[in-house]
């Protein structure tokens, strides 16, 4: 139990795979723009990479292992996490269709976000089995969320604020991930 937990903080916080590992950056200055609009793809991330960890390390171990295959690992992945996603489209669409639309481009994206396939590899590499690569999966999804949340929050905040024409847009939002990678560089003696 120690040892999920360490792995769960560990992906989460300290190997953040925004703002340490520098994954997934894509859909994470995207959507970053409103704290609901964040939230919603942080959720739809977490239920991807969560069931992907599970769905890749089980096809890994019992099917790419025995059948001595395992070079196909990036492929199946891709495969895996392109299902999820399409999945995880269908139900916001029906279900939410507000999030579905305010996600826009970004949904389908996960399919190519490198922060799920990373995950997957990751829990390849480290020999991870499915209950620890589920709980890796998980703690990453949860990283990525808190970042994406935090980033949004404190965008909403620099709309009321008096910036120079030259810093606003891209350029204030890359300094704030800048500063945000490095608080988060504090949690590294944490473990």
């Amino acid at each position: 139990m120690k040892e999920l937990l360490i792995v769960l903080i560990s992906a989460a916080l300290v190997n953040n795979v925004v703002l340490s590992q520098f994954l997934g950056l894509c859909p994470f200055l995207g959507v970053s723009k409103k704290v609901e609009t964040a939230a919603g793809m942080g959720a739809a991330v977490i239920f991807v990479i969560t069931i992907s960890s599970a769905v890749t390390s089980v096809i890994y171990n019992l099917v790419l292992v025995r059948f001595h295959v395992t070079y196909l690992d990036t492929i199946v992945f891709i495969l895996v996490i392109a299902a999820l996603v399409q999945f995880v489209e269908m139900v916001l669409k029906k279900t939410m269709p507000a999030l579905y639309s305010a996600l826009g481009v970004f949904l389908p994206l996960i399919t190519t976000n490198c922060a799920v396939l990373g995950v997957a590899l990751t829990n390849v590499q480290k020999d991870y089995g499915i209950l620890t690569g589920v709980v890796n999966g998980f703690g990453t999804a949860l990283g990525f969320t808190i970042a994406i949340v935090i980033m949004a929050g404190i965008r909403e905040r620099l709309e009321d604020n008096d910036i120079s024409p030259s810093w606003k847009g891209s350029p204030i939002v890359l300094v704030t991930a800048g500063l945000m990678a490095i608080a988060f560089y504090g949690f590294v003696g944490m473990l």
